[in-house]
């Protein structure tokens, strides 16, 4: 059963106002397994906002943020932690599991074949970038989001609100530049005057080797007190206009508010913000999907969809601007337990021209798949997950948008809510600081001491869907799991999965092919990034951390063939615990895990190496509030 709507988008304009594209618009949303949606379409007005060239400027701050003088002017914590799942009261419709996983334990081997590593982007870099009028504007900001992309020789690592580009050799060519001063954005605080900018935040990142262009984007709340500040809510696209992300860019947005205004459509308890977008691509389409939040509701996941030879066209000159195609697919998963969360976009492996893969994409006319978990609660445990395609995207080349979106449920391992993660005991200056009279617990103006907290244990947030790599007609990914071994204390593990999708009688199907879990004896791992390349082997990155380790990096092999195999290799070990604001009072309420992820990445390239990206504690530099680092791990497959 399916719904058509036609929507009719007139007028043009240029550049700096919002441009759309004249001609008759059509999509169809159609939910195998689970009969029609009953929400619509709307199309959003994409914004070209900002032209930049980032240049080759290497930033080396003389500030720092060691002096809390300024305390209410320091930090910003990403307050947006809250959890997508909400249970309708339907539930699992087969049988319930009720027992955590107990996988056997990886080895774990500091020896590491093909490889080389250097640190990212850390917490002293993002707090410390800008220039001009955005030197020392930055918050301190936890947790590390990590958007890393890599292709054409260079490296970007996108971290919160900073990015720096290097070359494979991890030559540092650029930055670390303030996301701020790269959108063209106010600045996140003036500290002599106490204005603030837009709050931003969730970076994601992707080379488009099909095409030769970079894709950056990140939320926006223009929640600020600077002049022209909105009120309003943004996805914030940036397009590169050549191969080269040393060179010049688009910065566009689109507004995803949904409360009725500026051509957004009326969803409950909105206005809202669309949090931790995710990115996708295929042949012919750039895909963005949100999780919707209002100040007290969950409205389910939101996909955007916009052609990519039009954007890519913008971005490098006076083109009109393609409309941006949206999708409410919050109610689609309600027959299974609650509102959808988390579709995660599916990237392809540089290079992969799979021939089953190729016959499906020329008979559906392009094809985007995505992935997304179902454990909606209250049972702590489920053992499903949702596999998604849009057909027809060859038509968002056209002036008739006929695409469709469908959905398969399919029964998947067990997989649950993680706890949060301890970690092993070391020196937390931070800590011992709050201890002290200070002036971020001060009293009537007089610096006092904070209450005492422990050592803080790192979130490991939920079991959402992760990053999905697709590579000979396979899809692969992972969530964060709790893992037990009976009398013992619960861990966060890994569960991965490799979907196939297939196209019987012209429907869409999909099931388990491979699928399996990655943990430690007595330790965690958490936030996996998987990527695959064309000749289907590749990396599953994740953070060590645990009683007898500081949070490190590490990773595991795996392929379409065999899945995932061991022993989990070390990349950057870490050099201390977790000792950030997040989990000590006053910046967080007694008991609260110390923010980490909330995501890490990974990418393929096209002579078959792997990057990837996850968060520790490197040995280096720190400010007052936060030591959080990442480390870039290069990984070669030859041989494997």
């Amino acid at each position: 059963m399916r719904k058509k709507r036609n929507l009719l988008i007139a007028g043009a304009s240029l550049l700096a106002v919002v441009v759309m594209v004249t001609g008759t618009l059509f999509v169809t949303h159609s939910a195998a397994h689970a009969g029609a949606s009953s929400k619509g379409f709307t199309f959003e007005h994409l914004k070209l906002v900002h032209s930049t060239t980032v240049g080759r400027s290497v930033i080396h701050p003389n500030t720092t943020s060691n002096d809390p003088t300024g305390a209410k002017n320091e930090y910003r914590q990403d307050d947006q932690a809250d959890s997508p799942k909400v249970p309708n009261g339907n539930g699992n419709s087969g049988s319930v599991p009720t027992t955590a996983p107990n996988p056997n334990a990886y080895p774990v081997t500091s020896a590491n074949d093909q490889f080389s590593g250097f640190n990212g982007v850390s917490h002293a870099d993002q707090r410390l970038a800008g220039t001009g009028v955005y030197a020392n504007t930055q918050f301190s900001l936890e947790p590390p989001d990590q958007g890393l992309c890599a292709g054409n020789g260079f490296v970007i690592d996108a971290v919160n609100n900073a990015m720096a580009i290097y070359d494979n050799n991890g030559n540092l060519l650029s930055g670390p530049t303030a996301m701020s001063q790269f959108f063209g954005f106010a600045p996140e605080i003036d500290r002599t005057t106490g204005v603030t900018g837009p709050f931003i935040s969730d970076p994601k990142c992707y080379y488009d080797w099909q095409t030769n262009r970079w894709f950056l984007s990140e939320l926006e709340q223009d929640n600020g007190t600077n002049a022209g500040a909105t009120g309003r809510n943004y996805n914030v696209l940036a397009v590169s206009q050549t191969a080269d992300p040393t060179g010049g860019w688009a910065i566009f947005t689109y507004d995803v508010t949904d409360d009725g205004l500026n051509g957004t459509p009326a969803h409950g308890g909105c206005p809202c913000f669309g949090d931790q977008p995710l990115i996708g691509t295929d042949k012919y389409g750039v895909y963005t999907t949100t999780n919707e939040f209002g100040a007290t509701t969950f409205n389910g996941a939101q996909i955007y969809v916009i052609s990519k030879a039009q954007i890519e066209a913008a971005a490098a000159s006076n083109s009109p601007l393609p409309p941006v195609v949206h999708i409410n697919a919050a109610d689609d998963l309600a027959p299974y337990g609650g509102l959808s969360y988390s579709i995660q976009p599916a990237e392809r492996a540089a290079g992969d021209y799979d021939q089953t893969d190729r016959a499906n994409q020329e008979q559906f006319h392009g094809i985007e798949y995505f992935l997304s978990a179902l454990q909606f609660g209250p049972a702590p445990l489920d053992n499903r997950i949702a596999a998604w395609a849009i057909t027809n995207t060859k038509s968002l080349d056209s002036n008739n948008v006929d695409i469709s979106l469908q959905f398969q449920v399919i029964s998947s391992e067990v997989y649950g809510q993680p706890p949060n993660a301890t970690q092993k005991p070391g020196p937390t200056p931070l800590r011992s600081y709050l201890q002290k009279p200070n002036p971020y617990c001060a009293v009537n103006g007089t610096p006092a001491p904070c209450p005492a907290s422990p050592l803080e244990q790192l979130a490991s947030n939920d079991d959402r869907m992760n990053q999905v790599t697709f590579s000979h007609n396979s899809l692969l990914s992972a969530v964060n799991t709790v893992v037990q071994v009976p009398g013992q204390n619960p861990r966060v593990g890994v569960a991965w999965f490799d979907v196939i999708p297939s196209w019987p009688h012209g429907s869409f199907r999909a099931y388990v092919h491979r699928q399996g879990y990655v943990s430690v004896a007595g330790e965690n791992v958490l936030f996996p990034a998987i990527a695959v390349n064309s000749h289907g082997t590749g990396v599953l990155g994740v953070t060590l951390v645990g009683p007898h380790r500081f949070p490190s990096t590490a990773y595991v092999r795996i392929d379409v063939f065999n899945g995932a195999y061991g022993p989990l290799h070390v990349a950057g070990a870490g050099a201390g615990p977790d000792d950030g604001f997040t989990g000590y009072q006053p910046f967080s309420a007694p008991g609260t895990p110390g923010r980490w992820g909330d995501y890490g990445a990974a990418v393929a390239l096209s002579d078959g190496s792997i990057w990837v990206a996850n968060e520790y504690i490197p040995n280096a530099p720190r400010t007052l509030l936060a030591n959080w680092g990442t480390f870039l791990s290069h990984v070669g497959t030859a041989g494997y």
